[in-house]
């Protein structure tokens, strides 16, 4: 299944500072459909995420009734993402595990 979603850079400053993109509304509720058959636990969703030509494995967690994508300092560099940018999100869920 794939999925492309758009959103805008954020940073979380908790002590364990990091930066997302948050999945937006339909197309969080298009990987809840599926969240049973893919979920390693903990509500942890694995999937292969791609920015431009920058191709990385993560996974999706819900935060306030979305699905939220951790985008890694080498990502963000290797896209000149920054926080604030918008930037579009392709993520693949392997539904036939």
């Amino acid at each position: 299944m794939e999925i492309e979603a758009v959103g805008e850079v954020w940073h979380w400053r908790g002590p364990a500072p990091f930066h997302f993109v948050s999945v937006p509304d339909a197309e969080s509720a298009r990987i809840r459909e599926v969240a049973s058959l893919v979920t390693y636990g903990w509500g942890m969703i694995p999937v292969s995420a791609r920015i431009g030509a920058t191709t990385w494995t993560t996974s999706l967690f819900a935060k306030d009734g979305l699905y939220v994508v951790p985008l890694k300092d080498r990502i963000r560099a290797a896209e000149d993402v920054k926080l604030g940018d918008t930037v579009t999100v392709v993520l693949t869920l392997d539904v036939n595990r």
